[in-house]
């Protein structure tokens, strides 16, 4: 399932955020970085299964794309302790 959100938080937090998440939060189904770079990361977790994000400049911060076939309930709750984007006038 693919998940989308829009933040005020640049690329290096978010990433930074997701990498401690995957780690520390969901014990039961942790996953760890794979490959990442400054815009994107993929993280590997239990039987091989991936969770691959995206991280693209938007109005106001950031708009995150989350791909995962297996964690989608934890990258909904990832994603939803994110801050709000901030409004841009005009």
């Amino acid at each position: 399932m693919i998940h989308e959100i829009t933040t005020s938080l640049a690329a290096g937090e978010i990433i930074t955020r997701a990498k401690a998440f995957f780690a520390e939060r969901v014990p039961n189904n942790a996953a760890y970085p794979e490959r990442e770079g400054l815009t994107f990361l993929t993280l590997r977790g239990q039987g091989g299964e991936e969770i691959a994000f995206a991280v693209i400049p938007a109005p106001g911060g950031s708009r995150i794309r989350a791909s995962t076939l297996f964690f989608d309930q934890a990258v909904q709750r990832f994603l939803s302790t994110l801050p709000e984007p901030v409004e841009v006038a005009g």
